[in-house]
């Protein structure tokens, strides 16, 4: 005991000569050694909760420092905590600080660590100070408590033993649907899992559509202002076309009539003309062809490669006596005048001979001379009618 109060006169001395702001300058037993030369280290948060100074930094849960001091940092809204750390640790230059509590009931303290692996740069240097977006702190048990009982007194809470009850109600008895409409939706949302490309996809075009239509909204407008005056005329002109449509289903009803009544004779014409077309089909490419071969008469395709020259001349005589080609028809074997009795009566006796007119007919081009030949007058019948008809008669 009397050792003691000369101690305590000792301290009140060097008390009264230096400023004294309260207990916590008093330095405290125990703590972290902090070494020879430790390092001053400044860190920003939003809320300290009840962090004190002489309380504990940690790294890796390892005492290395005490936190000096806690102020109102320069922007007025944010806490600055002033710590001092032992000079053997290294941090790098980007490390955080964060505030934790050491148990649940326990004190606070703050935890300095390094980013995350690959991240760290430089090394924490002297008065260093580390930003508001490099420090945070875990939530504290008095809140976690204060929004407990919000929960228990004005959350509602007692009204889920109803909600249960109402629920295990409507759910009675209807397991299986419950169970099927579970399984039901797994699949959709599988379903949906797979397609969801051609969902992307969909979206995009649809995002493409709509910007077509946003550029070419001027045209559309343009047309649906148009619109109007054609549903004006159609209007107008509905009476005509309600007796259109009415003429329309009259004609249709003959129509059908008509078909129906015609029915047997136009299978039997398709019948008909079926031996025509089965030819027509075995003809095949042959009928071009011989369309071709017809255009060229008197001269093929062929002709032309032995010609110089882009065109022919051709002058042919064509005997045209009527006498003369009833003559010849009759000589035929298959004489189609055979059952004729009077045709000798309506030539006028006239046969034909060397006096038979003939009628030169240039087909293309001309005579050497350049003149077109006469053909004889025959003396009557109606082989010199036709002559004189023809140029030759008088």
């Amino acid at each position: 005991m009397k050792r003691l109060v000369p101690l305590l006169a000792a301290v009140l001395a060097l008390s009264g000569c230096s400023s004294f702001t309260g207990i916590y300058d008093i330095p405290l037993p125990g703590g972290a050694d902090l070494g020879d030369h430790p390092y001053t280290v400044k860190a920003h948060f939003k809320d300290v909760l009840d962090l004190v100074p002489q309380s504990g930094v940690k790294v890796n849960e390892v005492p290395v420092g005490r936190v000096e001091d806690i102020q109102l940092a320069p922007d007025g809204w944010t806490a600055e905590v002033t710590m001092r750390v032992n000079g053997d640790v290294e941090l790098p230059a980007n490390a955080l600080a964060m505030l934790r509590q050491s148990s649940l009931l326990g004190e606070k303290y703050v935890e300095l660590s390094a980013p995350p692996q690959g991240e760290a740069t430089g090394r924490l240097a002297d008065d260093a100070v580390i930003p508001l977006a490099r420090t945070n702190r875990n939530t504290d048990i008095e809140e976690v408590l204060g929004a407990l009982s919000m929960l228990l007194n004005g959350g509602g809470v007692e009204q889920l033993q109803s909600i249960t009850k109402e629920l295990n109600a409507a759910l009675e008895g209807k397991e299986p649907d419950l169970r099927a409409t579970l399984t039901n939706l797994d699949t959709l949302v599988g379903t949906l899992d797979e397609s969801k490309s051609d969902i992307v996809r969909a979206i995009d075009g649809v995002n493409q559509l709509a910007g077509t239509l946003a550029s070419e909204k001027d045209e559309l407008a343009g047309a649906i202002d148009s619109l109007g005056p054609g549903l004006q005329v159609l209007n107008d002109q509905r009476s005509q076309l309600v007796t259109m449509l009415q003429s329309l289903d009259s004609l249709s009803d003959v129509a059908v009539d008509t078909v129906n009544a015609s029915q047997a004779d136009i299978v039997a014409d398709l019948k008909a003309l079926t031996p025509a077309l089965q030819k027509l089909g075995e003809a095949g490419a042959d009928l071009p062809k011989s369309l071709e071969l017809l255009l060229t008469i008197p001269f093929s395709d062929e002709a032309v490669n032995g010609i110089e020259g882009d065109y022919f001349n051709l002058y042919a005589k064509i005997d045209l006596n009527l006498q003369d080609i009833v003559d010849n028809l009759s000589r035929s074997r298959n004489n189609p005048l055979q059952n004729v009795p009077v045709v000798g009566d309506i030539l006028g006796g006239q046969s034909g001979g060397a006096d038979s007119p003939l009628l030169p007919i240039p087909i293309i081009g001309g005579s050497s001379s350049g003149q077109q030949q006469q053909p004889p007058a025959d003396s009557g019948g109606l082989g010199g009618l036709l002559g004189g008809l023809l140029g030759g008669g008088k």
